[in-house]
């Protein structure tokens, strides 16, 4: 079972690193670490994906310090260093509140 709370100790221990495409789309929609590091000490687990086809992996959201709403698809915290999937800002059109998809 995903544990947030190990999910968090990870991120404030910089114990997560950014696949490829994640570095590219937070560089590209202007997403900083710091910003991904707020959302996730705040974040809730929206979508759960245990079977995913790379890994067990989760769908987070939450606000920043600037209430900037964000999503951060990560895998889980039961290897050595958590990895940052995609992170974006959520379409209000596609969801609700940010945490149920239209």
């Amino acid at each position: 079972m995903l544990k947030l709370e190990e999910l968090r100790t990870k991120f404030l221990n910089d114990e997560f690193e950014f696949s490829r495409h994640a570095l590219d789309q937070t560089l590209l929609r202007e997403i900083s670490v710091q910003e991904i590091q707020e959302t996730i000490q705040v974040a809730m687990i929206v979508e759960d994906y245990p079977n995913d086809k790379y890994g067990p992996s989760c769908l987070l959201f939450g606000l920043t310090n600037q209430n900037r709403p964000i999503h951060i698809q990560c895998t889980y915290p039961s290897l050595p260093l958590i990895k940052i999937i995609t992170a974006y800002e959520p379409n209000p059109a596609k969801w609700i509140d940010y945490r149920i998809r239209r």
